[in-house]
């Protein structure tokens, strides 16, 4: 098996966690890849039992590698989905960092984790994605998100109004500090802190929650993603932060985004003990009230 593996700069308490799954890829007999800023990174505090080649860009892994390791949180789980790209190569995230929705294998069943994985006793659940579109390319060709595309204002500016239309009619003027509009993976993330639903993977639906409402009568709304969302940026400041997922960005003047379903999926590696529910359940906290026990 092939297997590529990426990650952040980590903390000295995490080294041992690394290095442990470099022991147990060595052991299992994989051929690994190694993202050549984390390679950089690792030097003097982790050591390979076995050759590593090097890969910088998604135009490396193309046909080299069966499955992607991530190394971290959710961000960096998020980082991958631009690197793999429309690539289809499935990933797998082990958590060293908090709440771990997507990267969802603990640091303490590494060896359990990986063993399953060599021997594919897993399952693909494919996510959908978010598309951007708008008449200048602002994101270098990165017009995708797993999670969701948010709009917001910067600093301390004024309340912003964002104008949304369903399909070209009108659905409503947002008066806000922003919007976020998120896939049902993006909907335990940012969208859920706003007060938005959680949404079941592969529910093919869209979910438009507004951070901060001035109108105390809007609510998210939740649409099919196979409608043609339009957000229109007004107010007295042009200047906005706009992201998608990890990927900030700022513009100095009124666009048209242009939101769609991409056609191409993101696969998430689920090791055969481990479910959707059983995550959010853990996640969450659901069911410790002392009477379920």
């Amino acid at each position: 098996m092939k297997i590529a593996i990426y990650g952040r700069v980590f903390a000295e308490n995490t080294s041992s966690y690394v290095q442990e799954v470099f022991d147990c890829l060595a052991d299992f007999d994989v051929e690994l890849f190694v993202f050549e800023k984390l390679h950089e990174s690792l030097i003097g505090s982790v050591s390979y039992k076995c050759d590593v080649s090097l890969f910088s860009e998604s135009t490396d892994l193309r046909g080299l590698a069966d499955v992607m390791l991530s190394l971290g949180g959710d961000g960096t789980m998020l980082d991958t989905v631009a690197l793999i790209k429309d690539s289809g190569i499935p990933v797998i995230g082990i958590n060293f960092g908090r709440l771990g929705f997507l990267a969802s294998i603990n640091k303490d069943k590494i060896r359990t984790a990986i063993s399953s994985l060599t021997k594919g006793d897993y399952t693909i659940d494919s996510r959908e994605l978010i598309q951007v579109d708008t008449s200048e390319d602002i994101f270098s060709g990165l017009n995708f998100a797993l999670n969701d595309f948010t709009i917001h204002r910067r600093d301390h500016s004024a309340m912003m109004t964002i104008h949304a239309y369903l399909n070209d009619e009108f659905l409503n003027s947002y008066w806000a500090d922003g919007i976020v509009v998120a896939t049902p993976t993006g909907s335990t993330a940012y969208s859920l802190s706003c007060g938005g639903p959680i949404v079941m993977p592969r529910s093919e639906n869209f979910v438009i929650t507004p951070v901060a409402p001035h109108n105390l009568n809007v609510r998210p709304v939740v649409i099919s993603d196979t409608n043609t969302l339009t957000l229109e940026i007004a107010g007295r400041s042009s200047s906005c932060m706009i992201s998608l997922d990890s990927r900030t960005y700022v513009i100095e003047k009124s666009l048209k985004f242009t939101l769609t379903k991409a056609d191409f999926h993101f696969n998430l590696v689920r090791l055969n003990n481990e479910s959707y529910l059983s995550t959010l359940r853990n996640k969450m906290l659901w069911g410790i009230d002392a009477r379920n026990y």
